[in-house]
């Protein structure tokens, strides 16, 4: 909703507290103290067109109040005086003709003690009406109310544009001593993955109707500047030749800074000691640490081109702003002006000081609605030509702003309080991904739905909890597999040639390998592949010194890109070994990968043990996947405290629970990290957020029929040659034969 007159309705159905009188006099009162020291020839003038006389917005917000609540909603109001309807509409076509808009500083009548009496009348009328002598409308208490903060904002801007034309510049406010601030550090920028994200109000309290629906929005990777750009930063830009390189502008830009002779911000003019500028405080020195202000869209697209940046989006802003506390500059601290950046991290400055331009042009959210009758015209009919400015500025009443707030102005405009945040595409150069660890987390937090691949779980503490689920009574896969193992050991061994190697996908400790190795002799080399050194070191080492006739040849790769065998391994015959059920960590599609990589891998004629764990009743494998005694809860938990440990992650754990479930139509059990609430953290420096009930994906676990996997084999250029099954818990080894 810009603060350019455009109230329109919306949408809060909540009901008028107690305290609903309590309020609206607030507003008013605060309305009428912004004015109190305004002479009755101060509020008449009008010094151009897109502003108002101060009498003129005291008159047209109780006019406001008059026509849509009191008129409608209390028996026998009576009205102050017909003729205000003419006057002091503001763009109502659907109730009747008005005073133009340029023409409004030529309203002598009625006085300003007239307009006064005014506001007294309809302020008795709503007394009456809060206090319960007729139906009140809640929703459009709250717009009423909303509309005068914005009207609010507006008296300063178009009074400090009426003072600066006036040669004797003088001050709305006591002059305030210019103190000594330190320039701040360079900008710094925050990084976000982007993704799909919410924007648009939730529904919680009041907003006004172009605020909504709330909507997905995909966004790419980007980072955000964490301050606003300084008057010292600007005063460069101007040095440099700014306001006359073309290339930094757009062409309606150019044109307009060239027509209106734009040198440097609105109110700025060269001083006997350098710039000065006007302000609701008088003219004063520029102050090089404040946010330079009062630029348009125009000024602040040129200024990001000549800054190697650009502006952000309007989704882009809002994403980075939810879920900040909204603070700041506003009204209520008394500034009236912008303010130097305090010291601190992260995203700084995103409430008050200065509306902040976006580069969305400013139209409806997809499925908007404008409300019904008049009180709705005034946003979805101004949805052309304008863009969206974000975050509220010094001269904006507090409890007015929220991250979904959307501002709105022609890219021309200068006479409101408004900023540059500069915007970054992509994440942070200056932070390259240092390991595939990295690389996963950042891009699986980025994805929608979140996901993080399981073989990120086995970290040393993570091996450890592993190990300790897998003496656990609801987990069967391991013991089952061990049993069978052992069980069909003699037959395995029948099909392994002499001479051959054994190559073992993810090795990890070599447990069930050494079943393999002592139920066949003849095997003469062990290739085991891992992406753990140390984990392949210690399982190296402990293979030589109990089978010393084996020649070893390990291989530190990640066993789903391995591309070819250690030279110890090559020219024998060749018996891949994949225990463990692992390949139901896998998509169908990745595990269709998987089997065409070990096929080239192993080559022709080669022979692939792979354990498949069976489909069962869902009660069996969710215990197996939950057990009683939250092994596995903090297994899955210590996902999150290893990218804290690494990654710089600040994740609470405790805000996060363990979830495993059957997926009936995926034929698989899932593992699940639930956020508790609404939250945000940050990981290697960028920043994610999660809904309450969004879920982490960390694991899938599919369960095969021994007909499904050998079609899936197939398709590989495998074929079932033997199984090996486990009737109660259902498990099977299967020999593939290339």
């Amino acid at each position: 909703m810009a603060l350019s007159e455009q109230p329109a309705g919306l949408t809060s159905q909540a009901p008028i507290a107690a305290s609903a009188l309590h309020r609206y006099r607030a507003v008013r009162q605060t309305t009428e103290a912004l004015t109190r020291g305004l002479t009755a020839e101060d509020q008449l003038a009008q010094s151009m067109p897109d502003a108002s006389p101060a009498k003129w917005h005291l008159a047209h917000t109780t006019w406001f109040f008059e026509t849509f609540l009191l008129v409608p909603n209390l028996a026998g109001y009576r009205l102050f005086d017909p003729k205000f309807g003419y006057l002091f509409n503001s763009y109502y076509e659907a109730l009747g003709p008005r005073q133009p808009r340029p023409a409004r500083g030529l309203i002598t009548r009625p006085s300003l003690a007239d307009v006064i009496a005014y506001r007294a009348h309809v302020d008795a009328g709503m007394a009456k009406l809060l206090e319960g002598a007729g139906e009140a409308p809640a929703d459009l208490v709250n717009l009423g109310l909303a509309h005068e903060q914005q009207h609010q904002e507006l008296i300063l801007m178009d009074i400090l544009h009426l003072f600066a034309q006036s040669p004797l510049q003088p001050a709305y406010a006591p002059p305030r001593g210019a103190a000594a601030v330190a320039a701040p550090a360079a900008a710094s920028y925050v990084g976000f993955a982007g993704g799909l994200v919410d924007v648009g109000h939730d529904g919680q309290g009041f907003a006004f109707d172009n605020e909504t629906p709330r909507h997905k929005v995909y966004l790419e990777p980007f980072r955000l500047a964490d301050r606003l750009v300084t008057n010292a930063e600007w005063l460069a830009f101007m040095a440099d030749g700014g306001y006359a390189r073309p290339e930094f502008w757009l062409s309606e830009g150019w044109r307009r800074a060239h027509d209106e002779g734009w040198t440097a911000p609105l109110y700025w003019e060269p001083g006997a000691d350098g710039w000065m500028a006007m302000s609701l405080h008088g003219l004063r020195a520029v102050e090089p640490a404040t946010p330079v202000g009062h630029v348009s869209f125009h000024e602040a697209y040129a200024y990001a081109a000549w800054a190697g940046a650009r502006l952000p989006t309007e989704a882009e802003w809002e994403h980075a702003a939810q879920g900040l506390p909204i603070q700041g500059n506003l009204l209520g601290s008394g500034r009236l002006g912008s303010a130097a950046v305090e010291a601190g991290d992260g995203l700084r400055q995103m409430f008050g000081d200065l509306w902040e331009w976006t580069r969305s042009a400013y139209g409806p959210y997809p499925g908007f609605r404008p409300a019904g009758g008049a009180v709705g015209e005034y946003n979805g009919k101004f949805m052309a030509g304008q863009f969206v400015l974000k975050g509220g500025a010094s001269v904006t009443p507090g409890g007015h702003v929220r991250a979904s707030y959307r501002n709105f102005y022609y890219p021309h405009q200068r006479w409101m309080f408004s900023g540059v945040r500069l915007a970054l595409d992509g994440l942070a150069d200056a932070a390259p991904v240092a390991s595939d660890f990295e690389a996963d987390v950042l891009a699986g937090l980025a994805k929608a739905p979140k996901q993080i691949p399981p073989k990120h779980f086995y970290d040393a503490e993570g091996s450890r909890l592993f190990e300790a689920i897998c003496e656990l009574e609801e987990y069967y896969p391991t013991r089952t597999e061990l049993a069978l193992l052992r069980r069909a050991a003699p037959q395995i061994a029948e099909a392994i040639p002499d001479g051959a190697v054994l190559v073992e996908f993810g090795s990890g400790a070599s447990l069930k390998t050494r079943i393999v190795l002592d139920a066949a002799p003849q095997l003469a080399a062990y290739a085991p592949i891992d992406i753990s050194p140390s984990a392949l070191d210690a399982a190296v080492h402990a293979i030589r010194a109990d089978y010393p006739k084996l020649v070893l040849a390990p291989l530190v790769a990640d066993f789903t890109r391995a591309l070819r065998l250690p030279g110890e391994a090559r020219g024998r015959p060749v018996v891949g070994f994949f225990p463990g059920s692992t390949i139901g960590n896998f998509t169908p599609t990745e595990a269709q990968a998987f089997l065409d990589g070990a096929r080239r891998l192993l080559g022709e004629g080669a022979a692939l043990l792979v354990g498949i764990d069976l489909v069962k009743a869902h009660e069996t494998l969710v215990a197996a996947y939950d057990d009683k005694l939250g092994v596995t809860a903090a297994f899955n938990r210590n996902l999150l405290a290893r990218i804290n440990r690494e990654l710089g992650g600040d994740f609470d754990l405790a805000a996060f629970a363990h979830r495993a479930v059957w997926n009936a139509d995926e034929s698989r059990i899932e593992m699940h990290l639930e956020s508790q609430r609404a939250q945000r953290v940050t990981v290697a420096g960028q920043v994610f957020d999660f809904g309450p009930g969004e879920t982490l994906h960390t694991e899938n676990s599919y369960k095969f029929t021994v007909e499904g996997f050998t079609d899936l084999a197939a398709r590989s250029g495998w074929r079932l040659e033997r199984v090996w099954d486990n009737p109660h818990p259902a498990f099977a080894i299967v020999l593939l034969r290339a």
